[in-house]
């Protein structure tokens, strides 16, 4: 046998070699395994799960031979975007399914061209990380590359991956040649941050969002890959894993395989308790049970079902994510009913989801889901993890007692106006104007009035005017107001311009001329002066008050505010033209 005869390579020797490694059969072995998300990456259009439409549209722009010079590809993590750029180099390239030059969608994957490019070494298969290549240089070395025709496939294919990493200047850099490549040039970009791309790129660009698979979908699919592996898990570990992915085939691969792995020291079926341990996940029971305590007010249920999660090994921020999550899925069965028969559900969510959404109002829901909302935020900077959940959880057991906010304050209104002998804050005609019926305050409507000093307080505040409106505020003593005539005296801290300001601004709106006099009489307090003793009043007696007292005996630390407190200045009244004192006092003043 001669040393060139094609006879194969020559046969390992035995035992370790000169360096001490194993013997390269063993090496063969070790390296021969291959990840479940390699293994069974998509090779053509049919293979892509849950991308239908954009699978559909890519096949008749083939069949229309209507193929774009660039394409751009955009999702989350793990939806198929580099698998659909390598399809796309081979659709464009395959030489057997169509030997008269043209394109086709469905690439065969046995031509020289498919198989190379399944290699990943095809030398007119380009393919660029720009999450590690950024600098305007390499893209140029893109743009050198493109002045050369394709050594063997049909066209040159550029596939750029996490695009949105580029720098600016790579950016202006290949806008030129994206709008205008050669006719043998092809662009694929992919990115899963597609507002970080400069839309003048987007423009030159026929964008593809590859959307997130169901879980349905993907529970489907890793049941076939299980089935294809001869690895026997359950349905409800199967929807862990599709869940956990996040709409990422992937991930949800890569999971699977962990998953696979995992059970092999058992040697039976993959269980949905040994996924959930496998992802820190807390057992779906759990959840149901808790809300079931959480709803009863059952405190000493919920920290149980707490410690035993916590025994499993899951984390207490992720129980409280559960349940916020089995919340918002009652909500929508409250408001949809049909969703309970939803086949994405299982069998325990449909049943008690739907148990839970009878008995539950959405008040109730709403509330629970804002506390667990702001529990979330509490366990991230609590020292204990652990302590913090269980302190949302006891408070979630105590509120599930009180009665909703319309209801307290139903309640406590009517005790609030039998302490008053059936009459209600005050009497009438009194500081009791404003009657409280049902949680709602009551305000009589002003009748048409005459214009005052705060509607010209409140038309500087809509001309945007700030110091003269926070003069008119602040420095102003009113000694009389009789329309066009203003009488006033000024605090010292007032503007030189102040006068003429005020007179010019009147003039605008009015479209006739004011008199603004000066008084040394002391006159009326200024507004902020007022509003300060009218707040200080109005909360005394706001306080004293039976219905205010009932709340802050149910509500203990409760901040009370005015009124007056809450809201801004007025805003001007739509008729203020109306207001305008009539002609004839103008003319008399003239």
């Amino acid at each position: 046998m001669g040393l060139f005869d094609d006879e194969g390579p020559a046969p390992p020797p035995p035992g370790p070699n000169l360096f001490g490694d194993e013997p390269e059969e063993e090496a063969l072995k070790a390296a021969a395994y291959r990840v479940l998300a390699r293994k069974y990456r998509p090779t053509t259009f049919d293979d892509l799960i849950g991308q239908d439409a954009l699978v559909r549209t890519l096949r008749n722009a083939f069949t229309l031979n209507r193929i774009a010079h660039a394409f751009m590809l955009t999702g989350v993590r793990g939806v198929g975007k580099t698998t659909t750029a390598r399809i796309l180099a081979r659709a464009l390239n395959c030489t057997k399914t169509n030997s008269t030059g043209g394109f086709t969608s469905d690439p065969c994957g046995v031509c020289d061209n498919c198989k190379a490019i399944l290699a990943d070494r095809h030398p007119d298969v380009v393919e660029m990380d720009a999450a590690s290549n950024t600098g305007v240089d390499d893209v140029r070395e893109i743009i050198e590359a493109t002045r050369f025709k394709p050594l063997s496939a049909r066209v040159k294919v550029f596939i750029i991956d996490e695009v949105h990493m580029l720098s600016k200047a790579a950016f202006n850099a290949l806008l030129k040649t994206l709008e205008e490549p050669p006719p043998h040039i092809k662009f694929v970009l992919a990115t899963t941050e597609i507002r970080k791309v400069p839309v003048t790129v987007l423009s030159r660009c026929q964008r593809y969002d590859l959307k997130r698979v169901p879980v349905e979908q993907l529970a489907s699919h890793f049941a076939q890959i299980a089935q294809k592996e001869q690895v026997s898990i359950s349905e409800a570990a199967l929807t862990h894993i599709a869940r956990a992915a996040d709409g990422s085939v992937r991930d949800g691969l890569s999971l699977l395989d962990q998953a696979i792995a995992r059970g092999a020291e058992g040697g039976g079926e993959i269980s949905a308790p040994m996924v959930a341990e496998m992802l820190g996940l807390t057992d779906r029971s759990f959840v149901f049970d808790l809300m079931d305590a959480v709803v009863k007010g059952d405190i000493q249920v919920a920290l149980q079902i707490s410690d035993e999660s916590y025994e499993r090994g899951a984390d207490p921020g992720v129980l409280l994510s559960d349940l916020l999550g089995f919340t918002h899925l009652i909500s929508r069965i409250k408001s949809v009913p049909s969703l309970a028969k939803a086949g994405a559900l299982s069998e325990m969510e449909r049943t008690r989801g739907a148990a839970f959404a009878d008995t539950l109002s959405i008040s109730f829901l709403g509330r629970l889901w804002q506390m667990l909302l702001k529990g979330l935020q509490e366990v991230e900077i609590a020292p204990d993890r652990r302590a913090g959940a269980e302190m949302i959880l006891i408070r979630l057991c105590h509120v599930a007692d009180l009665p909703p906010p319309g209801e307290l304050i139903k309640k406590l209104t009517t005790t609030a106006t039998t302490a008053l002998g059936g009459v209600p804050s005050g009497g009438p005609g009194g500081s009791g104007a404003r009657a409280v019926a049902n949680g709602n305050v009551v305000a009589h409507e002003a009748a048409p009035r005459t214009l005052t000093f705060r509607d010209v307080v409140a038309l500087a505040q809509a001309k945007r005017d700030a110091m003269l409106y926070a003069h008119l505020r602040q420095s102003v003593h009113l000694v009389r107001f009789a329309p066009p005539v203003i009488e006033m005296r000024l605090a010292d801290d007032h503007p030189r311009d102040f006068i003429t300001k005020l007179s010019r601004m009147l003039e605008e709106e009015t479209g006739r001329r004011w008199t603004i006099a000066l008084s040394m009489q002391a006159g009326e307090p200024t507004i902020n002066e007022a509003e300060g003793v009218a707040t200080a009043k109005a909360r005394d007696e706001a306080l004293s008050h039976p219905l205010v007292q009932a709340i802050l005996a149910q509500f203990p630390g409760t901040k009370v505010e005015t009124q007056a407190e809450l809201e801004t200045e007025p805003e001007l009244p739509a008729d203020w033209a109306a207001l305008v004192p009539p002609d004839e006092l103008y003319e008399g003043d003239e």
